[in-house]
């Protein structure tokens, strides 16, 4: 029988808790919501992006083709005097949250899966919960909390808001280890 197979329970188990942990921290406790700040002139600045017809996708501020252009004279300038963004621009209308939820919870079950799958494959099916629990666990965390710190090394996340990120992760983490030691398949 596939691993897939074997482990259906705590993939599944797994993706509903951390869904249901997700909503708590970001209903409930609303630990991310400093991690956004408003600009004091927003219609203004929303005006603009407008007015530049810009199709929903990702973008710099100033924009350089390439690093030569950036140790230009001109574009020095445009970094220097500021400022200097990463604007992403989503598809027009309110948020269609029942679609990101869907897909957020398939992403979930997608971590479960995959880390499910390498315990299962590095231990042959042989290992005790307690040692599988804790790779899924690794494993979960990983795929979870990496994603960030780039971010914030690349794109100016503020750390803080890194460090929540990875506090979810960890939390994301704890869940799948304890699911997958307690549902893992009798050897």
């Amino acid at each position: 029988m596939s691993a897939i197979a074997l482990l259906w329970m705590p993939i599944l188990v797994t993706a509903v808790l951390i869904f249901i942990a997700s909503t708590m921290i970001h209903m409930v406790f609303k630990w991310h919501n400093a991690d956004y700040q408003k600009l004091t002139n927003e219609d203004d600045v929303r005006a603009v992006v407008h007015a530049s017809s810009a199709e929903p996708g990702q973008y710099m501020i100033p924009y350089c083709v390439d690093m030569k252009e950036m140790g230009g004279e001109v574009m020095m300038k445009k970094f220097n005097d500021g400022p200097v963004a990463f604007l992403t621009v989503r598809k027009n209308g309110t948020p269609a949250m029942g679609s990101t939820l869907f897909q957020w919870f398939i992403f979930t079950i997608v971590i479960a899966s995959f880390a499910g799958w390498i315990a299962m494959s590095v231990f042959s099916g042989k290992a005790d919960a307690r040692a599988a629990g804790q790779m899924v666990g690794l494993i979960s965390f990983l795929a979870y909390g990496a994603g960030s710190v780039p971010l914030g090394i690349w794109l100016g996340k503020s750390w803080g808001s890194v460090a929540k990120d990875l506090l979810d992760a960890v939390i994301y983490g704890v869940i799948s280890w304890l699911v997958f030691a307690w549902c893992w398949p009798a050897s």
